[in-house]
């Protein structure tokens, strides 16, 4: 990115990233953390229901439509959307780290128009770790992995406890969350950046 922001860099004793040994396999869908996240639940109608794999050591890939329900100007996605897809995409970096986190910067760059019906393909990584800092990057592309680059984005992440949703969010929906009969929907709830 041009002009980068010194708080992305990450510091010189950073170390390199490591994928948890649980984390799920190269391929492996992630699903969504939250049914009504709008990055990607599907309990959200106009959300981005974004879909994201494992990839290849701390990577993942995703892909979403643009919608009409996503456009800023005519027949074009809104900025504002195609850098949650960014985020969202980044957020999903935390399952292979098996880490809670949140997004503590997002530089984001717009390249080029993205028409709505387009299949945005995005791609991020885990560039390193300092202590609770996570640093990392992601690229958009249309159509598809060989695409033309429409955005990219650099992103820092705060690994933090669960406290941190509990103490912030709306008390009906976090009740929800935790009065959920299913372990691993309770726990995946809390697990990635809101």
């Amino acid at each position: 990115m041009s002009g980068r922001n010194t708080a992305l860099t990450p510091p010189a004793d950073a170390t390199t990233p490591v994928r948890h040994p649980e984390a799920p396999a190269p391929g492996e869908p992630l699903g969504a953390h939250y049914e009504h996240c709008f990055g990607c639940g599907g309990g959200q109608s106009h959300g981005l229901q974004l879909e994201a794999r494992a990839g290849e050591g701390v990577r993942v890939t995703a892909e979403f439509t643009v919608k009409p329900a996503h456009q800023g100007a005519p027949g074009l996605a809104h900025g504002g959307v195609l850098a949650t897809a960014l985020d969202e995409t980044l957020g999903s970096l935390n399952w292979l780290l098996r880490v809670i986190a949140v997004t503590g910067r997002l530089e984001t760059d717009f390249v080029r128009p993205v028409p709505v019906d387009t299949v945005l393909y995005l791609e991020a990584e885990v560039t390193a770790v300092a202590g609770r800092k996570i640093y990392c990057t992601a690229v958009g592309r249309i159509g598809g992995p060989e695409g033309p680059v429409a955005v990219r984005a650099d992103a820092l992440f705060i690994e933090v406890k669960v406290d941190h949703f509990i103490d912030n969010g709306r008390p009906e929906e976090i009740q929800a969350a935790m009065a959920d009969p299913d372990q691993v929907r309770r726990t995946r709830a809390f697990e990635v950046n809101p």
